[in-house]
């Protein structure tokens, strides 16, 4: 494949369906009582959909495919006999720029979108420089430091999915698109949190390695409109063939994963839990900012650009990252990390005062802080640090990493008298008191806690462990649960 060929697939999140998986997906939506009088298609690359559902619903009276590759239509044209019926109309378009609503207002009846749209987010497209985007906008409404760092990033079939579902609000009106798990989930979301109709939901895994080569979860996702409901739940099913299913829903404005067993510990949910838990320090700047001590030689410590630096320890603290945490390596390190502030926004300028190697380093190393590119840093101290406050140096700590799948929590206490700091992919609560500490682990790690969280956290997801799913845990009406069922075996 060329550089060309390559960064256009990558532009397009070019996933063609192949013909078996899109007539299992028809089969499907027979199974389940979909009989469209129109069918529209927003990316039809090669058609596949456009002929599965040709055969599979013989009595659509219209079937519509727009697609923005021209040798892809030129393909279709060439391979389907079917597209010189009249009922067939393929249009060539850009999502982005097509006049979605006029094509649906044309149809009265019942109306089917289904397909395949791009599998990849808005960063990607940034990376490799792509016009394939929707207009800049904070369509998910993210505030605060969320806007500005990873929250921001987006799947494209998200944006584009969400479009559909605005086109089909108030309508007689199925939606069948293959998406990732998440994206499915992304898209529930958003309706609930817009109030929109919607009369069921539900998600069928399929095999994205075998039919796309792809190491994600996917699935059909099928959404049924009309006029009035509003039933903000999602039917999950193993694949296109099971017919066991949970069900992901709404507690509180919590998605919650299985909705079922949530329920039976739902009395432990919490708004304001009383505790929260925080994340680690970010800064962006790991060559600078941490470093490997060197062994028998005191202050000396060596940069990520392998460079050695003598500091003074005032602004050094132990540094646990979430691979140790998650590894249980966390009783020592020869990790240090350059902790400048003691809080959000305090002023950077007494370092060379206070200590003046470490503030002669970090001028030494200014071209490096001053070009980070999160917006974050814009308008506060130089040479800032995130993810800081009181709880960072308290001296122990419970600590989880949000990137791996397994409910491990850690105790952990000082490294050489120092209270130790985590990257940000760790999550954790901090305490004054040893005890108070060690009861709290204890009560995390019961069994009612690890049911409580297993019915939330969505282990499919890239960062499944999440402050917001932490802090849904009531730890006082926890700790008052298990001395009730203390009492009870004595």
């Amino acid at each position: 494949m060329s550089s060309n060929d390559r960064k256009t697939k990558l532009e397009y999140g070019d996933f063609q369906t192949p013909l078996e998986l899109a007539e299992m997906v028809c089969r499907k939506l027979i199974e389940l009582d979909v009989n469209p009088k129109v069918i529209i298609e927003p990316t039809c690359g090669i058609g596949n959909f456009i002929k599965a559902a040709a055969n599979s619903f013989p009595s659509a009276s219209k079937m519509i495919g727009v697609e923005i590759n021209q040798s892809y239509l030129r393909e279709l044209r060439a391979k389907h006999e079917l597209l010189q019926d009249e009922r067939y109309e393929v249009k060539h378009g850009d999502f982005f720029e097509f006049d979605w609503t006029s094509l649906i207002n044309r149809f009265n009846h019942r109306v089917l979108v289904l397909g395949n749209f791009p599998w990849v987010t808005n960063s990607q497209q940034g990376t490799i420089r792509s016009e394939n985007l929707p207009k800049k906008s904070n369509f998910q409404k993210h505030t605060g430091l969320d806007a500005l760092t990873g929250k921001s990033n987006f799947d494209i079939s998200e944006w584009m999915l969400i479009q559909v579902v605005q086109w089909l609000q108030n309508r007689d009106a199925t939606l069948a698109m293959l998406c990732k798990t998440s994206v499915a989930r992304k898209l529930l979301s958003y309706i609930h949190s817009k109030k929109l109709n919607l009369a069921s939901c539900a998600t069928y895994k399929i095999d994205a390695k075998k039919y796309f080569d792809a190491n994600v979860d996917a699935c059909l996702l099928f959404c049924k409109f009309d006029s009035s409901s509003q039933n903000y739940f999602c039917d999950v099913f193993s694949s296109l063939e099971s017919s066991d299913c949970h069900r992901i829903g709404y507690h509180n404005n919590l998605l919650v994963k299985d909705i079922d067993s949530f329920n039976k510990l739902s009395n432990l949910y919490a708004v304001n839990s009383g505790v929260k838990w925080r994340s680690g320090v970010k800064h962006d700047c790991s060559n600078v900012m941490e470093f490997r001590k060197i062994r028998k030689i005191d202050n000396f410590f060596v940069n990520g650009f392998g460079e050695a630096v003598e500091l003074e320890e005032t602004y050094l603290f132990p540094l646990l990252k979430g691979s140790d945490v998650a590894q249980n390596r966390i009783n020592a390190t020869n990790r240090y990390i350059l902790v400048t502030q003691k809080f959000i926004g305090e002023s950077t300028e007494y370092i060379s005062q206070i200590a003046p190697k470490t503030g002669c380093y970090l001028e030494k190393n200014a071209q490096y802080l001053d070009n980070r590119k999160s917006k974050i840093y814009q308008h506060n101290p130089r040479f800032s640090v995130f993810g800081v406050g009181d709880y960072s140096f308290k001296f122990w700590k419970i600590a989880i990493c949000g990137l791996y799948k397994k409910l491990d929590f850690r105790l952990i206490g000082a490294i050489t008298n120092k209270p130790v700091i985590f990257d940000d992919t760790v999550y954790f609560l901090s305490f004054e008191d040893e005890g108070i500490a060690r009861k709290s682990f204890e009560l995390l790690n019961s069994s009612a806690a690890i049911s409580f969280y297993s019915s939330i956290v969505f282990w499919d997801e890239k960062r499944p462990i999440k402050s917001s799913i932490l802090n849904c845990l009531n730890l006082t009406l926890l700790a008052d649960l298990e001395s009730l069922t203390a009492d009870a075996r004595r």
